[in-house]
């Protein structure tokens, strides 16, 4: 529902009817783009430097996926407990510059002759890490910087920024990796994080920590994990997402990590090829952050999760066909990569505001992080699954398998309590759920 021009936030502050009047909202997008946009590139620029540089096997490549992704399993609840005792801004400006850092110092690295496999290890550990705390203050930010009923738009905003970034990030670094270097290309994304740094600690709003948090004496980390736990396995919507993020997830990781091979050496694909192919997902996610503005209220939250994500992960079932590096080839590559970047996004989009929305504001981080370490947790073994099934099956046969499981998302989602929502969402409790 449209906002008030008389709004005001829960800490008595006046909040803007337009959501783009709000000073700190374009900062958290202009920062969140850029991060992504580095992100991004870096996904295509390491697993690219590891194939065609290093000759990286199979295997070796589902392992360098694998420690890049193992931190949302290892972190992201402790990610949780931080983001909702801590100011969301320090962490994303801290999680920032590290990642500058990191990726900095892989490039001169590069340029020394010294980044070798072990080397590639490290940097995807560290870069993996501070993306998952980056990613759990992102998300509980927006809920502190806006009114409710803008979470949608909001969270359409920061979506379409993402999609920018998809378009742009794989097409830059895997066009810098074929016609540069690695290490130019770690570069690149080193300078989109520290562009990301210096607009988000302009944010000049003070944020207030939940009241819940502050009252009382703080708990032990362990204690408010085990809150955040308990409040998402009691709610079934909550718990849902949980399972149907960790089917997607744990397929897409092996898809992923077979696709990777898959265009290079099979359809004998460039980096720079590689590296659009993989672009056409933000083009399509950007539509798919604009159709998640308005579809669900017209034709309600469940239809649209299930039906979008069955056709965004249906798509994939395509790949293992096309054959040869021809331009119907790229183009097909093109399309593929569009519709599933089109409903994937669609999906994300209502996701967070059916999570957004049943959450109340002291549980925020951590419900964000017991959804990714359930869901984005499985993604390491996904990726090493996909290094397994290539050697074993050959990747276009591995290919076909990865995709089919992916469509275990939907059917999830199909059989749940998210399929009955309609198009209005439950208010949130007043209170997290106490621990026992």
């Amino acid at each position: 529902m449209p906002s008030s021009s008389s709004a005001v936030s829960d800490s008595g502050r006046p909040v803007p009817s337009s959501l783009w009047r709000n000073g700190d909202f374009r900062r958290l997008w202009v920062g969140q783009t850029a991060s992504q946009l580095g992100e991004h590139a870096g996904l295509v620029v390491l697993p690219l430097f590891a194939v065609l540089t290093l000759n990286a096997g199979a295997g070796e490549l589902g392992a360098l996926r694998a420690v890049g992704q193992a931190p949302i399993l290892l972190l992201s609840l402790l990610a949780g407990a931080w983001v909702d005792r801590w100011r969301t801004r320090t962490l994303m400006v801290l999680t920032d510059a590290g990642r500058a850092l990191a990726l900095g110092a892989a490039a001169v690295a590069g340029l020394l002759g010294w980044l070798g496999l072990p080397a590639l290890l490290v940097v995807a550990f560290v870069v993996g890490a501070l993306s998952v705390v980056f990613d759990v203050a992102y998300q509980a930010s927006l809920v502190r910087l806006v009114q409710r009923d803008q979470l949608v738009r909001g969270n359409s905003a920061l979506e379409g920024s993402r999609s920018a970034a998809q378009i742009g990030g794989p097409a830059l670094g895997g066009a810098l990796v074929s016609v540069l270097s690695a290490p130019i290309a770690a570069a690149s994304s080193a300078a989109f994080f520290a562009l990301s740094f210096l607009s988000i600690r302009r944010i000049g709003r003070r944020e207030t920590i939940p009241e819940p948090e502050r009252s009382e004496r703080p708990a032990r980390v362990w204690r408010r994990i085990h809150e955040g736990l308990r409040f998402v396995v009691g709610d079934t919507s909550l718990w849902t997402v949980c399972l149907a993020s960790a089917a997607f997830q744990f397929f897409f990781a092996a898809v992923m990590t077979v696709y990777l091979l898959f265009l290079p050496r099979d359809l004998q694909l460039s980096g720079t090829a590689v590296g659009l192919a993989l672009a056409a997902t933000g083009p399509g996610a950007l539509l798919g952050s604009l159709l998640a503005a308005r579809l669900p209220s017209r034709f309600g939250y469940g239809t649209v999760l299930v039906s979008a994500a069955a056709l965004g992960d249906g798509v994939f079932l395509f790949v293992p066909a096309l054959h040869g590096s021809s331009a119907v080839t790229v183009l097909a590559l093109l399309m593929v990569n569009f519709v599933f970047g089109t409903f994937s996004q669609l999906v994300n989009v209502t996701v967070m505001a059916v999570r957004q929305t049943v959450t109340p504001d002291g549980m925020q981080g951590r419900v964000a992080a017991t959804i990714n370490f359930v869901g984005m947790g499985m993604t390491p073994f996904g990726s090493l699954l996909g290094g397994v099934l290539a050697e074993a099956w050959g990747t276009r046969t591995s290919l076909l398998v990865a995709a089919a499981g992916m469509l275990l998302s939907p059917a999830l989602m199909a059989l749940s309590p998210l399929a009955r929502l309609g198009r209005t969402l439950p208010a949130p409790p007043d209170t997290p759920v106490p621990s026992a």
